[in-house]
């Protein structure tokens, strides 16, 4: 099958990723006006028909001083990762990325190479040896993913380091997804442990009550964020963020965004954002209040976040970004043990990869980067 590329308007490429199951919100032409502070360039592959069979939202953020570009494509590009001939995909988007003067190329593969589900992630808890979830068998493991790896190896791309690029954002290797096709809503329920449906059934009693919000209650989510990141010693994004994205992803798509609030006798306690993208659903960014835990505010609102993404047709609710420690001391380990009470699994994609166009200004990045 031969290839060719070429820059796509923003109405094809969503048009392309409507075709599909599902993509992730990262590569949404729309994402492009989120991360407003990066150029951005819409990328298609078309087949020997001229058809179009892949599409990339590319952000190239400048170096300080020199008209050289790093070229990301967060949780991208999308296309046949499984290709045998998957040099073919790539290499005319590298070429097309270095005319457009990228120095160095970062990607994010959607491409997930092993999954723990809840019983052997509790069972690597117990076991006092584990510290990590790489040392716990897999449930299932994806041949074809380590495949994946190995071609890219062989083509020169470089596996990056886990953790903050520094850059945007780097996308999370792990991740916690609870499955929901072919399953019912009480089979999800049935999924959750004891300690979860316990604190939904405290919620309901208490008289929590979740509503979903618009962006003029954005600025309650903003304040309940800011308490959350005072507590959990993070530097919380401003309300602009928010609302830019609101305003960007609705835009595209009226189902693209939504905002939850959990509220007890009317006072807001809990909030979380929640983006959708086909059949995938995420739970993007979440906040709490520092009272009233007992009546269990977030336990309510995921619960009605799972039933809505349940109702919309997801096939998965996705809750985001975990790390890979499954030792209690370690302080990211509370954020994993919240999750695994869903009775979803733990999943780990190939990471992001790195190729390096001009090997002396990706280094100097990369020192550039070490040094923040």
């Amino acid at each position: 099958m031969s290839l060719s590329l070429r820059t796509i308007s923003r109405e094809q490429h969503l048009g392309y990723l409507q075709s599909l199951p599902s993509a992730s919100h990262c590569q949404v032409p729309a994402w492009a006006d989120v991360k407003n502070e990066w150029r951005s360039e819409n990328l298609g592959w078309f087949d020997q028909n001229d058809e179009l069979v892949g599409a990339a939202l590319v952000l190239y953020r400048q170096l300080p001083k020199v008209k050289r570009y790093l070229a990301y494509l967060p949780e991208g590009p999308v296309i046949n990762w499984y290709a045998p001939n998957l040099e073919e995909w790539l290499q005319p988007m590298l070429a097309h990325l270095k005319q457009q003067g990228a120095f160095t190329v970062k990607m994010g593969p959607p491409v997930v190479i092993r999954r723990w589900n809840s019983a052997a992630i509790k069972a690597g808890i117990q076991d006092p040896d584990v510290k990590r979830l790489r040392d716990v068998e897999a449930s299932v493991i994806e041949p074809r993913a380590f495949e994946v790896s190995d071609k890219l190896r062989r083509m020169g791309w470089q596996q990056a380091e886990d953790g903050g690029a520094g850059f945007g954002d780097v996308q999370p290797r792990y991740v916690f997804q609870v499955p929901l096709a072919n399953r019912s809503l009480d089979d999800v329920l049935k999924g959750f442990n004891q300690l979860w449906r316990r604190n939904i059934k405290k919620a309901e009693k208490a008289g929590v009550e979740v509503v979903q919000g618009g962006y003029e209650d954005l600025p309650i989510w903003q304040e309940l964020y800011e308490v959350t990141a005072e507590r959990d010693k993070f530097r919380p994004r401003p309300l602009s963020y928010f609302q830019r994205q609101w305003t960007a992803l609705n835009s595209e798509d009226p189902n693209r965004m939504r905002l939850y609030i959990a509220k007890h006798e009317g006072e807001p306690l809990a909030a979380a954002t929640m983006l959708t993208v086909g059949q995938h659903v995420w739970y993007s960014y979440g906040a709490s209040a520092n009272h009233k835990r007992e009546v269990r505010p977030s336990n309510a609102m995921q619960w009605r976040m799972l039933r809505d993404s349940y109702a919309l047709g997801a096939s998965v609710y996705d809750l985001r970004g975990i790390s890979d420690t499954l030792d209690e001391n370690d302080h990211l380990f509370g954020l994993i043990q919240f999750k695994v009470g869903t009775g979803g699994e733990a999943v780990e994609y190939v990471g992001e990869w790195d190729f390096p166009l001009n090997k002396v200004l990706h280094k100097a990045l990369d020192i550039y980067m070490s040094r923040r």
